[in-house]
């Protein structure tokens, strides 16, 4: 669970940035997941009330060479979707970003909670015989 706060943006891509790293995902990878959870939080943060806590909750999962990571916020007036903003548009490409480097995004309702998940390839360098596509950690959440 992160403050419903711009400083919480910063917080979470260290810790998953970190996390990453650590599990051995590559580098580009890592970046390419970042930036993703990123949009979803700040997208959550612009548009999207907070959860009854006054917080959002960010998690992500790793496996099979794939991290989900997903936002969840107490939802808003309108339905996450990629914009189609003009060259000289100051906003609106968050979830174009989100949609060129994910392999798949989406939005699930539960409630009056909204999450926005999205699952991006980050492979693994192969150790000890093994293919790098292992799980490599179950669930984290931003705590």
């Amino acid at each position: 669970m992160l403050p419903y706060a711009l400083s919480s943006v910063a917080v979470a891509r260290q810790r998953l940035s970190a996390d990453l790293l650590a599990s051995g995902v590559f580098e580009a990878a890592v970046d390419d997941t970042v930036l993703v959870m990123s949009e979803l939080l700040s997208n959550a943060l612009r548009h999207a009330h907070p959860l009854a806590s006054g917080q959002l909750r960010v998690t992500w999962a790793c496996g099979d060479g794939h991290v989900e990571v997903a936002v969840s916020d107490g939802g808003a007036t309108t339905e996450p979707r990629a914009g189609r903003p003009t060259l000289s548009s100051l906003g609106g490409r968050g979830l174009g970003i989100v949609e060129f480097l994910a392999e798949r995004w989406g939005v699930r309702h539960e409630g009056e909670t909204t999450t926005v998940w999205a699952i991006v390839h980050a492979p693994q360098p192969a150790r000890n015989g093994q293919s790098g596509e292992s799980e490599i950690s179950a669930l984290r959440e931003v705590v």
